[in-house]
């Protein structure tokens, strides 16, 4: 890879990789609908809307990968998620094929499977069960993109990212905490890696509470330095304040399936 493309610089996860990743290529570009904060002088930025399939095109001219992060990132009203996440992903990948891009990686998301319970571990082979609008938007993408590399010969790695921070909050993300650098790891291993076709990976550092088997992405080399277990206490002082919300401490998605829930689905059974 000697130019990388990084959609959805603005946000929280790409305002971060501005510094993780810089150096790791001779050219980055990074590019959302809006300018970042702080935007350097070293740094190229292109503004696009990703939902305008023309502008997508000249944007990813000329580039050899693409991390996509861009699009709405969190739970939101279907009218928003569609031209974003839905239209703007196609627009993506379509994109990547016409300009004879080598690589994505979709930053997808835990809610593609949030409606698994807490108790059952599971791994990429199992069915997507998305806990709201913005995890069907994922699911969309995963399929998008494993559409693009069989039909197609792009190389795509789908990442389930779960929650990416310093350190994590909480009893729920004690079980699906992704350390910074882990990220960039999961993130070179789809650039970069000869053998990689099309993958799932779950974006998650090593974590002994973990709901997730990783084992697609050990078979690629990656070996996440962050250990949840280090941050136990400062995540059960975060777990202390929360209220109690039957649905979002049984299900792995957490307060996403509980937005709107009206089943009368006896939880214990699922």
């Amino acid at each position: 890879m000697r130019t990388v493309l990084v959609t959805g610089a603005a946000g929280g996860i790409g305002t971060r990789l501005r510094k993780l990743l810089k150096g790791a290529y001779p050219q980055l570009v990074w590019s959302d609908i809006k300018a970042p904060a702080n935007l350097g002088t070293d740094e190229k930025f292109i503004q696009a809307d990703l939902a305008d399939l023309a502008a997508v095109e000249k944007l990813v001219t000329g580039v050899d990968g693409i991390v996509h992060l861009g699009g709405v990132s969190v739970e939101r009203p279907w009218e928003e998620i569609l031209p974003a996440n839905i239209v703007g992903c196609y627009n993506l990948f379509e994109a990547a094929r016409r300009k004879k891009v080598k690589r994505v990686v979709f930053a997808s998301s835990n809610h593609a499977i949030g409606f698994y319970p807490r108790t059952r571990r599971i791994n990429v082979d199992n069915v997507v069960r998305p806990d709201g609008y913005y995890g069907v938007s994922k699911a969309f993408g995963e399929s998008m993109g494993a559409l693009y590399a069989y039909k197609h010969g792009l190389r795509v790695t789908c990442l389930r990212i779960g929650n990416f921070d310093d350190i994590p909050v909480d009893h729920r993300r004690m079980s699906i905490w992704l350390k910074p650098e882990d990220l960039v790891q999961l993130i070179r291993i789809g650039l970069d890696h000869p053998d990689l076709r099309f993958e799932v990976f779950y974006g998650a550092s090593d974590n002994e509470r973990g709901w997730w088997d990783n084992s697609a992405a050990f078979r690629y080399g990656y070996k996440p330095v962050g250990k949840s277990e280090a941050h136990v206490r400062e995540a059960m002082e975060g777990q202390a304040k929360l209220k109690p919300d039957p649905v979002a401490d049984w299900y792995q998605g957490g307060m996403f399936c509980s937005m709107d829930y009206d089943s009368d689905a006896d939880l214990a059974r699922y």
